[in-house]
């Protein structure tokens, strides 16, 4: 027996499809590492496997009613999502991808989804054509770019109805090592109790007790990143400048106003194992406070620089993160003006962007990033998701860590 799956919580959601059957040797599998094994099984599912043969292997009631009388108060969506590890999709049907990708809720499984704070993992199988079918493949890239969720296939091969391409289910073998790749590496994370700082959202420099000087930034990308780290669970605080986001899971956040505020929280918090600038801070602070509204005859504005938290960090021989990723914010000469901060601020990475396309800019939903290493190297991503931006940044930091 595998110690990495022993234990473990797996809900299995059986979609439609003759790949249902594949799903039952998946459970003989699981269950042999001692997996806890609760399945959801779907009205189009029950067509190709039975609630007996599921019962019979997994050793579980099978779920399948929303309005389950029998468990009325038990609210099945709510506690089947708060009691497993991960959640496995296996097979998912267009339709059933549609479904999540849309955020509609109208059955156990997609109810039960969409009320959890788990990893998902999809496996898809269908037709071909219906697999290339453009919809299809928006709202698959959707759940994966957007909602952070994994997928294992499908692959090429000769399918049920006679027709050849991609579109297989995955097997089992290939389902089950996936699953234990993921806790593996999951595994590998929590051993090494990484921690992890970010700073995200503006900052506001006070002029009088009305005026400030402050930027566009909502703290979309740095809130995202923050989210992703969790998720891999590392420990993780977020320092946020004024900003209307929601609080994401797991996450430790401070919020201040100020850079100086900015500065001292991460002070306080240090040592880390990670630090990610993403916050754009006030590089200007006036020069002096006034006290009292500054009268508009009067107005004389002198500015200075203000405190660097990037370089502080990444020049702090005594408490220096073990990996140091600083944000440039460019309208121009982005690769030149971002290889030219990664030498002046001593840090390891920078994660370059232009902030004058508004498509991609302070505010925007999407981001086009290019990750620049200390070493030479260079990573662009095209125009995406700030949430996909976020999960892929988080996956090359945790492979720094872990390989």
């Amino acid at each position: 027996m595998d110690k990495i799956l022993n234990k473990k919580k797996i809900i299995l959601i059986i979609g439609g499809g003759i790949a249902a059957y594949k799903s039952l040797d998946l459970i003989r599998l699981l269950k042999k590492q001692e997996c806890e094994i609760k399945v959801v099984l779907t009205e189009s599912g029950k067509k190709f496997v039975t609630p007996l043969s599921v019962t019979s292997l997994s050793q579980n009631k099978v779920y399948q009613d929303i309005f389950d009388s029998e468990n009325e108060a038990e609210m099945d969506h709510i506690s089947l999502s708060r009691w497993c590890d991960i959640i496995l999709f296996a097979p998912i049907t267009a339709n059933s991808m549609a479904k999540l990708a849309s955020g509609k809720a109208d059955d156990l499984a997609s109810t039960l989804i969409l009320a959890s704070n788990k990893q998902v993992i999809l496996a898809p199988a269908m037709n071909v054509r219906m697999w290339h079918h453009k919809s299809t493949q928006i709202n698959f890239h959707k759940l994966l770019d957007d909602f952070g969720y994994l997928n294992i296939g499908p692959f090429i091969g000769e399918m049920a109805c006679g027709e050849y391409g991609e579109g297989i289910m995955a097997s089992p073998n290939e389902i089950f090592e996936f699953i234990k790749e993921y806790f593996t590496e999951r595994n590998l994370v929590k051993n090494l109790n990484l921690k992890a700082l970010v700073t995200a959202g503006p900052t506001k420099e006070y002029l009088d007790p009305i005026r400030f000087i402050t930027n566009n930034s909502t703290g979309k990308q740095g809130y995202e990143i923050a989210r992703s780290l969790a998720k891999f669970g590392v420990d993780t605080t977020l320092i946020s400048g004024p900003s209307k986001l929601k609080k994401p899971e797991n996450v430790n956040i401070i919020r201040v106003e100020t850079t100086n505020q900015m500065f001292d929280e991460t002070k306080k918090i240090l040592p880390v194992d990670i630090a990610v600038c993403a916050a754009a801070v006030s590089d200007f602070k006036p020069e002096k406070y006034e006290k009292n509204k500054i009268k508009k005859d009067t107005i004389n504005l002198n500015l200075k620089r203000n405190v660097d938290i990037l370089e502080f960090l990444s020049k702090n021989n005594q408490q220096r993160p073990k990996l140091v990723v600083g944000f440039a914010a460019e309208t121009e000469n982005l690769e030149e003006f971002s290889r030219k901060k990664i030498h002046s601020k001593y840090c390891d990475w920078i994660v370059a962007n232009d902030v004058s396309n508004p498509e991609i800019g302070f505010g925007s939903d999407y981001n086009e990033v290019s990750i620049i290493m200390k070493s030479g190297g260079l990573e662009k991503l095209e125009k995406n998701t700030k949430s996909y931006v976020a999960n892929t940044l988080v996956n090359k930091i945790i492979n720094h860590f872990v390989q």
